[in-house]
């Protein structure tokens, strides 16, 4: 059985974790693909959302390095070479930026909505793996956990980039410096969750919310993504004149043209995507 599972449905792109006996911690091999799938979401008009989820009772565990590349440790030299697994500065850093960073960036970057539907707990980078999707639905029996002090590191996979975006920079810092589970019924009152489920209920909603995101005006919202991603890292001037490009590309657009004629002969507009 693959340990990424996916299909595409009604313009949904369902990217399914499979290593329940892992509670999904994600390995080298699942990053790479799932970075591969979301690329193909954005370049394919046939998928206008995405969804991203898990089997069993884990949504991600965080990072599994023994699934993939070994990372460095410590070692000897040998006649003055650098021998296999031995550390020099900069292979963690390396690591971190050509694995976890580019894996929440391929979520953060990817030009249509994606949903994250939790359906267990989601740790270290499995939690940043939902923070970084536009919308975050969890059962109620999921968690979130900022394991990296429990470890004795800072966190990474762009966790202290999310986090003070999400919730302000005193409640992150609460949850990275304790990394206590946070049940999801707290993740949604503290503003990381869009709507705590039943487990029952939790696919259900996924696809409700999905396929709804399939039927909208796909460029218009892969701009909106892009101007709301951006926005706290631009000033008043920067965001302003992104915002008046945005607009000026969708109006470019079939379903910009759509929605106009729809609102002008009073029906309900029907979106192609283009």
């Amino acid at each position: 059985m693959p340990d990424v599972l996916h299909t595409v449905e009604n313009g949904v792109s369902w990217i399914t974790l499979n290593r329940p006996e892992a509670m999904n911690a994600v390995t080298w091999d699942q990053r790479e693909r799932i970075i591969a799938l979301l690329a193909d979401a954005s370049a394919d008009p046939g998928v206008r959302a995405v969804v991203v989820t898990a089997t069993g009772r884990g949504f991600c565990a965080g990072a599994d390095l023994r699934g993939g590349p070994a990372a460095p440790g410590t070692g000897e030299r040998v006649q003055g070479e650098r021998v296999q697994g031995e550390r020099v500065q900069g292979d963690v850093a390396r690591m971190i930026a050509r694995g976890a960073q580019r894996f929440i960036g391929a979520v953060l970057d990817c030009e249509k909505p994606v949903i994250a539907a939790v359906n267990g707990t989601a740790a270290g980078l499995g939690a940043h793996l939902a923070f970084a999707c536009d919308l975050v639905l969890a059962a109620d029996t999921a968690r979130f956990v900022e394991v990296f002090v429990r470890r004795g590191i800072a966190p990474d996979g762009g966790g202290a980039y999310l986090l003070p975006r999400l919730i302000g920079p005193q409640r992150a810092k609460e949850l990275m410096f304790f990394g206590d589970a946070v049940p999801a019924a707290d993740a949604a009152a503290l503003g990381l969750v869009n709507r705590v489920v039943t487990a029952e209920e939790l696919e259900k909603t996924a696809r409700a919310w999905a396929e709804r995101l399939a039927q909208g005006p796909t460029r218009a919202l892969a701009l909106t993504k892009q101007l709301v991603n951006a926005s706290l890292d631009a000033d008043r001037t920067a965001a302003f004149a992104a915002e008046a490009t945005a607009q000026e590309l969708c109006m470019t657009t079939r379903d910009a043209r759509e929605g106009v004629a729809a609102f002008t002969e009073r029906r309900s507009a029907v979106y192609e995507g283009r």
